[in-house]
């Protein structure tokens, strides 16, 4: 039996090596647990960044549309037989203890009418929906104060699709849109806008 080698039996693990491998492991999992962590912190700010950032830029498309609309906005609605004697941006309706009930782009105002202008970028559907709720509070602030002008509502915006524009002109609101560097007021043939 000269050519034929013994077999050494396998050496088994010892308990003490298994728990050395489960450590190791254990190790190696917190640690990436530990930069997983630190990855998601850091995607979370930044997230926060970026939306910081789009949100300024909407506010400054906003301001800009605001820009576009509010110098001619008076001349606009003279050729549509409105005589506004006051036009301004940014007005806040408070109630007496100063809390703000609603807030308008473009207020416009003579001793018959009042009307107020919701000025977006880019007009979406619930702009307009938010809208008819700000004109529910303006006449209820109106009333309130024995104010008895009617009460107008118009929508504007850099762009209008037209299924949101026709959504607006339905709800009695007139629609305000950029043309070339100046805008245009929607009022089609046998429009009557809504009287709040």
């Amino acid at each position: 039996m000269g050519d034929v080698q013994e077999r050494q039996p396998a050496r088994g693990l010892s308990f003490e090596d298994v728990w050395a491998m489960f450590q190791e492991t254990d190790r190696k999992f917190q640690e990436t647990d530990r930069k997983l962590e630190k990855t998601e912190r850091l995607i979370e700010r930044l997230i926060k960044k970026t939306d910081k950032q789009l949100g300024e830029l909407g506010n400054r498309f906003g301001e800009m549309a605001e820009h576009l609309v509010t110098p001619n906005i008076a001349e606009k609605f003279r050729a549509l037989n409105y005589t506004f004697t006051k036009a301004g941006p940014d007005v806040k309706f408070t109630d007496a203890r100063g809390k703000t009930l609603t807030e308008v782009d473009v207020w416009l105002e003579n001793g018959e009418f009042a009307l107020a202008v919701e000025v977006k970028s880019y007009l979406r559907l619930q702009d307009v929906k938010d809208h008819i709720k700000r004109m529910e509070i303006l006449r209820r602030y109106a009333e309130e104060r024995q104010d008895t002008r009617k009460l107008l509502g118009a929508v504007a915006g850099a762009i209008v699709k037209a299924p949101i524009r026709n959504y607006a002109l339905e709800k009695g609101f007139y629609v305000i849109e950029q043309s070339g560097d100046t805008v245009k007021i929607e009022a089609p043939e046998g429009f009557s806008p809504r009287i709040w």
